[in-house]
């Protein structure tokens, strides 16, 4: 029995150390330009790893995203924090606040944020499909969100555009350099600590917008 607990135990940190790995390089290189004998000779493994434990690198390239998301902020997540929200408000104050969190944490500027930024702007052959899932999903709450908030239908374009304008400040700080970020505006700090003013600060912007579309619309 202690046999097989020491086997499971070494199968175990071997799959984590896999995934570490792997990770690591797909965010610097991509699935296409990171080969399964490179993320084996870093993790220090034998050739044939990658097969016994995930099937070959297509499964690690999905367990290592299914890590990243989980790092980060995952789409379940996501939703039962807006669903504990009573106001569409207190929703959008919720979804931007788990988003601003993720940015600011320590994984979004080691391998997972990385590699999802990467996903974003040239996304994989493998995991393209199930990405725009994911973001679709996302989309379509805060569509419903900031429907709700202009008082137009979820459909409508003009809510596609401010949920455009809402997001796009996320989009920045999850692609952007941020070495570069400070470089430019020194006074900016996106830590753990700032994360709850960033959301304030763009909830003030959010908000002011989606008024102001919602009475551009109906003025047409």
């Amino acid at each position: 029995m202690q046999r097989r607990r020491t086997v499971r135990a070494h199968g175990a940190r071997t799959r984590a150390r896999l995934i570490e790995v792997a990770g690591q390089l797909f965010a610097e290189h991509g699935f296409d330009g990171t080969t399964g004998q490179a993320i084996c000779r870093r993790a220090g493994t034998h050739a044939g790893s990658i097969v016994y434990h995930f099937g070959g690198m297509a499964g690690l390239y999905r367990e290592v995203l299914d890590e990243a998301q989980r790092r980060l902020v995952s789409t379940e997540a996501l939703q039962a924090a807006v669903a504990a929200q009573p106001t569409p408000q207190r929703k959008l104050e919720a979804f931007l606040s788990l988003i601003v969190a993720a940015l600011a944490s320590r994984a979004s500027g080691s391998w997972p944020g990385k590699l999802f930024g990467r996903e974003f702007v040239n996304p994989s052959a493998l995991y393209g499909a199930e990405h725009d899932r994911t973001l679709r999903m996302r989309a379509s709450m805060l569509r419903s969100i900031v429907g709700a908030l202009a008082g137009l239908p979820p459909q409508n374009p003009a809510v596609a555009r401010a949920c455009l304008s809402t997001m796009a400040p996320c989009a920045l700080m999850l692609l952007a350099d941020r070495r570069k970020l400070r470089r430019v505006f020194p006074e900016l700090r996106l830590t753990p600590a700032q994360a709850a003013q960033m959301t304030r600060h763009l909830m003030t912007f959010a908000l002011a917008g989606i008024a102001a579309t919602s009475k551009d619309s109906r003025a047409l």
